[in-house]
């Protein structure tokens, strides 16, 4: 695999917190030596990572156009995370929350849900391997640092993934138009796995059929249905609102 660029503080800090050994060489604009940066910086070179100092529109042309901030990190790729991770990664939560995405192949879309479950403290999004958009640049600039910080498990089999979780507790809540109850009727709390199917067709049908419970976002409008990254972050944080009160 190739090496990958990140762009901005956020996006760099977060992977420095995490992974530092992933990082190769680092960009910086010309002259910037502020209280955000700085302390990056030196601990960048702290570890041994080149920090090179580059004009505004040498900087921009490497960005390519995302919003980076000053900042720009060159990195080795993350290693791949399947079904073998989830239980190393649910052990460190107490009551985990997690995000299944089933069928959504729009980079900008999954940066979107990124962001979101990293707001929302998921502990993993969890995608199938052969209907999920890849972990690509623009998913990166989409997520604002996110791609960093929540791990995104892609898995061989989204049914059988699911079926495992249960038999651990996990509760699965699948959001469906033709659901009889809408998330405000919903408990939402415990270990919870949100999932959200691609927009137009929803969830497959083994992926419908294999949740413990099926929910909707109440429409008031004539539209019928919202963005995937919209309707994932309106459930999450309902989720959130009723963990936090319990």
């Amino acid at each position: 695999m190739s090496n990958e660029f990140i762009y901005g503080i956020h996006a760099v800090k977060s992977l420095l917190e995490r992974e530092p050994e992933r990082f190769i060489e680092t960009f910086v604009l010309k002259g910037r030596q502020d209280d955000r940066l700085m302390p990056i910086l030196n601990e960048l070179q702290s570890i041994g990572v080149t920090v090179q100092q580059m004009g505004r529109k040498a900087l921009d042309d490497k960005a390519k156009g995302a919003n980076h901030q000053g900042l720009i990190a060159k990195v080795k790729p993350a290693k791949p995370l399947n079904e073998n991770d989830l239980d190393s990664i649910l052990a460190k939560h107490e009551s985990p929350l997690l995000l299944v995405l089933d069928g959504v192949t729009d980079p900008h879309n999954l940066g979107a849900c990124l962001r979101n479950a990293d707001a929302a403290g998921v502990a993993a999004i969890i995608v199938p391997k052969d209907k999920s958009a890849p972990l690509n640049a623009t998913v990166s600039k989409v997520a604002c640092g996110a791609a960093e910080s929540v791990p995104l498990v892609r898995v061989t089999n989204l049914a059988r993934t699911m079926r495992a979780l249960q038999e651990q507790g996990v509760w699965f809540v699948g959001t469906a138009g033709e659901a009889k109850h809408d998330i405000y009727q919903s408990k939402l709390t415990g270990p919870l796995a949100i999932v959200m199917g691609a927009e137009g067709d929803g969830m497959r049908r083994l992926t419908r059929e294999t949740c413990d419970d099926l929910i909707k976002i109440p429409m008031a409008g004539s539209v019928s249905s919202l963005n995937v990254s919209v309707a994932s972050g309106i459930c999450l944080f309902e989720a959130v609102r009723q963990r936090s009160a319990s």
